[in-house]
C-alpha cells in the first residue's frame, strides 16, 4: 500500500487525508495542532458544498455556518450589483455557498480525517532537501510516526498553506501578481445586517476595498488596501481598520452601533503561484501552491479541490499541477475584471442601455450576463473559454460609455 505524510492537517491538508483514506491509502498527517484565532477565508462559494457532500460534512457545515445566497459588490455609494446564486438554477452547482466561523470550519474538516482513521504525528514536521531536487521528513520528525518504522513515506504533501515549506525548502521561485496590498480584519456586533441575510458585501472603497461577511453571531468586517495607503489611517491594526470604516460613507453608516469582538487580524495580500508544483517524491496543495487573491472568495474552493483532484490524480502529478495552475490562472484573470474596473464599467453601461431601450431583450441580456458571472464566480466555469471571452468583448463595447478606470479598485 502506497504510503502519504502530509504536512499541515488545514483544510487542504485534512481533506486530502480523509479523501485518500477512503480509497484505502496509508495517510500520516504531521501537525502541532496550532492555529490562529481569526483566519481569512469566511466567505465560501458553491462549488465548495459537492467536496462537503463528498465528505460526508454539509449537514455539520450547514449547522455552524450562515447560509449564503450571493455577494452584492457596490461600487459607490449610490451603485450597487447583486449576483445572486439562485441564478444557477439548472445547472449541476448548488445556488447557495455558506459563511464559515474559522477555526471552526477547519475543525470540522481536521474531526473528519480523525472519525476515517487518518494517522497523526503531532509535531512542526521538519524537512531536508536531499539530492538537489528531493526532499524528505527529518530523523526526529520521522520518530514522531513509529508506524514508518524508520523509512520515508513514498509521497510527502505540503499542505502547509502561506508558509510554502516546500517552497522554500527547494527555493523554488514563484510567479507574483501585482497587488502589494495588507487586510485587516475582525468580527463585530452591532453593524446593520446585509440583505438578503447571509449576503456577502464587497465594497469599492477610495483607496481598496472592504468586506462584510456575515457569521451566524457577528459580521466579519475588512479592509484591503495599499501598505503605503494603510498607514495613513494610524499607526496600528486597530487605527487602520477603525479609521477605515469611519471614513468610508457605507461602512460608516452601517457601522454607527458596532462593537469590535475580536482582536484585529492582519494578513498580506499577494497573488502568487509557485512555478513548480511537485518533484519527486513531493507535491503541494492549497495555498502552498498558489494563493489567488480574497476577493471572490476562491481560496477555500481551491483548497479543498486541489485536495480533491490530488486523490484522482495521485499517480499522475504532472497532469494534477497542470490542472491546478490553469485553475489559479482563471481565477486570476477573472479577478481582475474586478480590480480594474471592467466588470462595474460593464454593469453601468448595461444599466444605461436598459434604461434607454427597456424591454425583453434588455432585460435577457443582464440576465444573461449576471448568470455567466454568478457561473464562473461559483466555481461552476472559472476555466471556461466561452465565459473570457465572453468578458472580453463585452468589456470593449462597455467602455465607449463608462472609462472602466474611473471604476478600478485603486
Amino acid at each position: 500500500m502506497r504510503t502519504v505524510g502530509i504536512i499541515g492537517s488545514g483544510p487542504a491538508g485534512a481533506t486530502l487525508a480523509s479523501l485518500l483514506t477512503m480509497k484505502g491509502v496509508d495517510v500520516t498527517l504531521f501537525d502541532d495542532g496550532r492555529r490562529p484565532d481569526l483566519i481569512v477565508g469566511e466567505s465560501l462559494i458553491p462549488a465548495i458544498v459537492p467536496v462537503l457532500r463528498k465528505l460526508g460534512l454539509e449537514e455539520r457545515t450547514a449547522a455552524i455556518c450562515q447560509h449564503k445566497p450571493g455577494v452584492t459588490f457596490t461600487f459607490s455609494p449610490e451603485e450597487q450589483v447583486a449576483f445572486c446564486f439562485d441564478s444557477l438554477s439548472g445547472s449541476p452547482m448548488p445556488t447557495y455557498a455558506y459563511n464559515a466561523p474559522r477555526p471552526a470550519f477547519d475543525n470540522l474538516l481536521d474531526q473528519r480525517a480523525t472519525e476515517l482513521g487518518v494517522k497523526r504525528a503531532k509535531v512542526r514536521a521538519k524537512i531536508e532537501r536531499v539530492n538537489g531536487t528531493g526532499l524528505q521528513l527529518a530523523a526526529e520528525t520521522l520518530e514522531h510516526a513509529p508506524w514508518f518504522h524508520g523509512r520515508q513515506p513514498d509521497l510527502l504533501v505540503d499542505s502547509t498553506g502561506r508558509g510554502r515549506l516546500f517552497a522554500r525548502t527547494l527555493e523554488v521561485p514563484a510567479e507574483i501578481g501585482p497587488r502589494k496590498d495588507v487586510a485587516y480584519f475582525a468580527h463585530y456586533e452591532g453593524f446593520a445586517d446585509p440583505m438578503p441575510r447571509g449576503q456577502v458585501i464587497i465594497g469599492r472603497l477610495a483607496r481598496g476595498w472592504c468586506w462584510r461577511i456575515p457569521l451566524r453571531d457577528c459580521l466579519s468586517v475588512g479592509v484591503v488596501l495599499n501598505k503605503d495607503d494603510a498607514v495613513q489611517f494610524g499607526a496600528t491594526p486597530e487605527e487602520r481598520l477603525e479609521g477605515v470604516i469611519n471614513h468610508d460613507p457605507l461602512l460608516a453608516a452601517a457601522g454607527q452601533g458596532r462593537r469590535r469582538v475580536t482582536e484585529i487580524a492582519t494578513y498580506t495580500n499577494y497573488q502568487l503561484v509557485s512555478r513548480q508544483g511537485h518533484g519527486p517524491g513531493w507535491v503541494m496543495t492549497g495555498d502552498a501552491l498558489g494563493f489567488v487573491d480574497p476577493m471572490l472568495s476562491p481560496g477555500m474552493w481551491l483548497a479543498l479541490h486541489s485536495a480533491e483532484l490530488l486523490a484522482e490524480r495521485l499517480d499522475n502529478l504532472p497532469a494534477y499541477s497542470r490542472e491546478m495552475r490553469k485553475l489559479i490562472k482563471a481565477w486570476m484573470g477573472l479577478i481582475q475584471y474586478f480590480y480594474d474596473g471592467r466588470i462595474f464599467a460593464m454593469y453601468k453601461t448595461g444599466m444605461f442601455f436598459e434604461q434607454k431601450f427597456p424591454g425583453r431583450i434588455s432585460e435577457t441580456m443582464h440576465d444573461f450576463f449576471n448568470r455567466k458571472i454568478a457561473c464562473m464566480a461559483s466555481g461552476l466555469t472559472t476555466t471556461s473559454r466561452f465565459g473570457h471571452g465572453m468578458l472580453q468583448i463585452m468589456s470593449r463595447p462597455a467602455a465607449w460609455k463608462t472609462d472602466p478606470a474611473t471604476l478600478a479598485i485603486r
